[in-house]
C-alpha cells in the first residue's frame, strides 16, 4: 500500500489549521482526528495494488516447450518504458531462488545458470501479459516459478506463482484433450469435403436441368417453311 505524500502534507496542514480555532481542547482533538481519518480514507483506500494472475499449477512433458502464462492488472496507466517484469525459480529441493527472466524496456534472458538460452519472451506489455516460454523443459525445472510485475508508481501488490511439474508422458486428461482436438479437426475437414462435393453435385444437376429445358424449348418452337427459290 502506498500513500501520496501530498495527501499527508494537506492532512497535517488542515489538522493544524483546525486546531487553531478558539475551542476547547477536546473539540480540537476530535476535529484533528476526524480530518486525519478523512484524508486517510481518501488518499490511501482509493489506491489498489498490482494484481497478478497465473494458472497456479501446470505440467509439461519432458523435452517440450512450456508457456508460463502470467497476466497483470494495474491501477496506474501502463507505461511501456517503466514496467518491470521479473521471473524467478524456486526448486523443489531447498535452495536459493534463481533468476529466470527480466524485462525492462526490452527482454533480458539469463546469461548463465540452468535457464541459459532456454527462456523466450512471449508477453505483451500493453496487453498486460507477462508470459514467457521455456524451451525443452527438463526434470530439473520442477519447482515454483514466481512472476512479479511493477508499474511505477504501482509497485506493491501480490505476486503470481506457477508450480511446474515435468512428466515423462502426458497425463490421461491431456491425452483425452489431444484426441478430442484431432478428432474435431478431422471431423471439420470431412464436413467441409461433404459440403464441397454436395455443392458441386447441385451445380451440375442445375446445369443439366437448364440444358434439358433449353433443348425442350428448341424442339417445341415451330419451324419456318423454306421457300423454293425456283418457284414463281
Amino acid at each position: 500500500m502506498r500513500v501520496n505524500s501530498n495527501c499527508i502534507i494537506c492532512a497535517v496542514f488542515l489538522c493544524i489549521y483546525s486546531c487553531s480555532f478558539h475551542v476547547c481542547v477536546c473539540a480540537r482533538a476530535c476535529v484533528c482526528v476526524y480530518v486525519l481519518i478523512l484524508f486517510w480514507m481518501l488518499c490511501v483506500l482509493q489506491v489498489s495494488g498490482m494484481h497478478i494472475y497465473t494458472y497456479g499449477e501446470m505440467e509439461a512433458v519432458n523435452g517440450t516447450d512450456a508457456r508460463l502464462k502470467c497476466t497483470f492488472q494495474s491501477s496506474s496507466p501502463i507505461n511501456v518504458n517503466s514496467v518491470v517484469i521479473s521471473w524467478s525459480f524456486r526448486p523443489l529441493v531447498p535452495g536459493r531462488e534463481e533468476s529466470v527472466f527480466h524485462f525492462q524496456q526490452r527482454a533480458y534472458p539469463p546469461l548463465d545458470g540452468i535457464f541459459r538460452k532456454r527462456v523466450v519472451w512471449a508477453g505483451d506489455i500493453m496487453g498486460q501479459d507477462a508470459s514467457i516460454i521455456i524451451r525443452q523443459v527438463k526434470f530439473t525445472y520442477n519447482g515454483t516459478y514466481i512472476c512479479q510485475v511493477k508499474n511505477p508508481p504501482d509497485v506493491h501488490g501480490t505476486v503470481g506463482e506457477i508450480k511446474l511439474r515435468v512428466v515423462t508422458t502426458a497425463s490421461f486428461s491431456d491425452l483425452i484433450r489431444l484426441v478430442l482436438a484431432v478428432a474435431g479437426g478431422i471431423t471439420g475437414v470431412v464436413v467441409l469435403l461433404i459440403i464441397f462435393v454436395s455443392c458441386r453435385r447441385c451445380r451440375k444437376r442445375r446445369q443439366r436441368q437448364q440444358q434439358q429445358q433449353l433443348e425442350a424449348g428448341n424442339e417445341a418452337a415451330p419451324r419456318k417453311e423454306r421457300k423454293d427459290p425456283t418457284a414463281w
